[in-house]
Parts: structure tokens; sequence; C-alpha cells
């Protein structure tokens, strides 16, 4: 499973305060499962919920959210290109500490193909290859640079080059 890291990545890369303290920042899929149609080819799919928890957070939700959107708008779109996904597709449970900190635990259900391909001159032998996700239909396929203020101060970031 590739997503979980590449989330990690995006967000530590997108907020300031994971950059300075990436250990605030853990991940845990409880539920997953497997899928694989039964068919000659051993490709499947692993269908699972990514549990994502900040840990004393003392910056602004919006921060968290608007960097998370970007990536699953280029890493699930099906999200929200389906109505019915739309109004579940990011949950939350927030655990307030203090007047000034919290706990965020966000939930996001992912998907990731894995496809199965015979590699060439070895008999019995396979590429396992995690399938991209194709580009949703207002998506274009050029970097971005987005930077996201809340009341002037600015409290992350996004680069997407999608290369």
């Amino acid at each position: 499973m590739l997503k979980p890291a590449s989330l990690h990545a995006a967000l530590t890369a997108a907020l300031p305060e994971l950059a300075r303290d990436p250990e605030r920042m853990t991940m845990v899929i409880k539920t997953g499962s497997i899928i694989n149609t039964g068919t000659k080819a051993l490709s499947w799919e692993y269908s699972y919920t990514l549990s994502l928890i900040l840990l004393d957070w003392s910056g602004h939700a919006d921060a968290i959210i608007a960097p998370l959107l970007l990536w699953a708008r280029r890493n699930q779109p099906e999200l929200f290109d389906n109505t019915e996904r739309r109004a579940n597709a990011l949950r939350f449970n927030v655990d307030f500490l203090s007047t000034t900190t919290v706990d965020i635990a966000l939930e996001i259900d992912l998907t990731e193909a894995v496809l199965a391909r015979p590699r060439d001159g070895t008999p019995g032998a396979l590429n396992l290859i995690h399938k991209p996700e194709p580009p949703g239909p207002l998506d274009i396929l050029q970097s971005e640079r987005w930077e996201f203020f809340i009341r002037d101060e600015k409290v992350a970031q996004w680069d997407y080059d999608p290369r």
C-alpha cells in the first residue's frame, strides 16, 4: 500500500508544524479488505480505511483539510465524483486537550489497484504494478503551488508536480 506514505509526505510538506515535528502525525489502518475477481489474473485491489491522527494540534483545522482535500482529489478522485461517497468521504473526531490544543483524528476510505503482469522472459514471474489513479475530469496535469491563509497568516502550502 502506497497511499498512506504519499499522504504522510504531502501533509508533512504542506504543514510547517508537522515538518518541524513529524512524530505528531500517526496513521493506522483499522479495517481493510483485498478484492480479487477470481479470474486467472492475480491482480487485486486493496480497500481500506486510513485513520490519520494529528496530536497536540494548535493550528486551525482548515490548515489540515485544504491540503488533505488536494491530495485526495489527485489520489482518490472518485470520493468526490460520486455523490453518495462524497457525503462520507472524510470523517473526523476531535479530542479537546486544552483551550489551545486538540488531537484530530481523520478517516478516509482509500483503494489501491495492484496489477499482476507476466514478467517477460521469466516463466512464473510477475511484475506487481500499483495502478495510478486516472486524472479527474477537471484535472489539469501541470505543476501547481497553493498557499493557504487564515486571517492573513500562512498556515500551509501545497506543491504538486504530476511528473
